[in-house]
């Protein structure tokens, strides 16, 4: 499981015509945006309140957005902002704002900021998915044991392909940019 896996089954094209951009726009933003969301998740998940609290919310959420393929209609964005808020706190509009800078496509932290909240629900579906799978311990469980979260977050982020024509390109210097910003969602 990485996170190539969760972009190919990505509607990019729904993305697109929701953003009212280009495909190679929104697949850019979408590379960028995704580990971020990702990455923010995990840093949080390696706080006992934090993966507490993303483990409640996949206890909320089942893989049924990305078990049959994704289809935007599907996707809560009001969940998604619930999500954003909670993934990146006080921080999410210089998280938005460091993506935006990093997206040489341009798109800006408009595009980003509306695009968070369509990507969010997506993940965390995947993520229910992934965790459901794995053992028969319900995610707040999981938490309670020690944590597979932040691992199965790791796992995501480090399966990213850096070679392949564009693939998740400078994945390491997206996460390090953001650095402290990441973690500062809800404990």
């Amino acid at each position: 499981m990485d996170i190539d896996d969760l972009l190919a089954r990505l509607p990019i094209d729904q993305i697109a015509a929701s953003l009212g951009v280009d495909e190679e726009t929104a697949e850019q933003a979408t590379r960028q945006a995704l580990p971020a969301l990702i990455g923010g998740m995990q840093a949080n998940a390696q706080d006992p309140d934090g993966a507490r609290s993303l483990a409640s919310a996949l206890d909320d959420h089942d893989d049924d957005l990305v078990r049959d393929g994704v289809s935007l209609d599907r996707v809560d964005t009001k969940d998604g902002e619930k999500i954003v808020s909670n993934v990146f706190g006080d921080n999410r509009e210089q998280v938005v704002n460091q993506l935006a800078g990093f997206n040489s496509k341009g798109g800006g932290s408009d595009l980003i900021g509306k695009l968070l909240p369509i990507l969010a629900p997506i993940v965390l579906s995947y993520l229910a998915g992934k965790v459901k799978s794995g053992g028969n311990a319900a995610p707040s469980q999981q938490a309670q044991s020690g944590g597979g979260l932040a691992d199965i977050l790791g796992g995501l982020l480090g399966g990213g392909s850096g070679g392949s024509g564009g693939g998740m390109g400078g994945l390491g210097d997206l996460l390090g940019s953001l650095g402290g910003l990441l973690g500062g969602g809800k404990r």
